[in-house]
């Protein structure tokens, strides 16, 4: 039987970055142990700690998530919410506090983000590129960057 929470349950990569999220919590471990317990598999977690999170309208994110998957080796963390209506990348704090482009929403300190559980799927809000536990977020130039090479590709359609 697990004497540890469940958290031999999560391998790898899973569990350093639920470490990651989990670490920005105001009680990490009782996040935690609910977020293991939590059949929806999600939980809340306050943004502008570790990162902030620029959200993008699913019809640009998606394109944006592939110009920014070509022009770096890997993105931060990406999220995509239930129906695809939004995706959010990851990006240093601070970021949010910055002039964004037109119709970019963002994440800093001072609001909590829906948050799912690494590796298990829940149904709703899911990871489209996943935190790997080293804190490793997306450049906000490469991120704008790509979101402008995105809209002008969609322009052109």
């Amino acid at each position: 039987m697990p004497t540890n929470g469940g958290r031999d349950m999560v391998s790898g990569g899973a569990k350093d970055a639920v470490d990651w999220l989990v670490s920005v919590a105001p009680d990490p471990e009782g996040c935690r142990r609910e977020w293991e317990r939590d059949p929806l598999g999600v939980t809340m977690l306050p943004a502008g700690r570790r990162w902030d999170v620029l959200i993008l309208t699913g019809d640009l994110g998606y394109p944006t998530l592939d110009v920014l998957t070509r022009l770096t080796n890997r993105p931060g963390p990406v999220l995509a919410d239930f129906g695809d209506s939004r995706t959010g990348f990851f990006v240093p704090p601070g970021t949010a506090a910055r002039p964004l482009g037109t119709g970019v929403q963002a994440a800093g300190r001072g609001t909590w983000i829906v948050v799912p559980y690494p590796g298990r799927p829940t149904g709703g809000v899911r990871w489209l590129v996943p935190p790997d536990g080293t804190g490793h977020l997306t450049d906000p130039a490469a991120l704008g960057l790509a979101m402008h090479e995105a809209a002008a590709a969609l322009a052109e359609e």
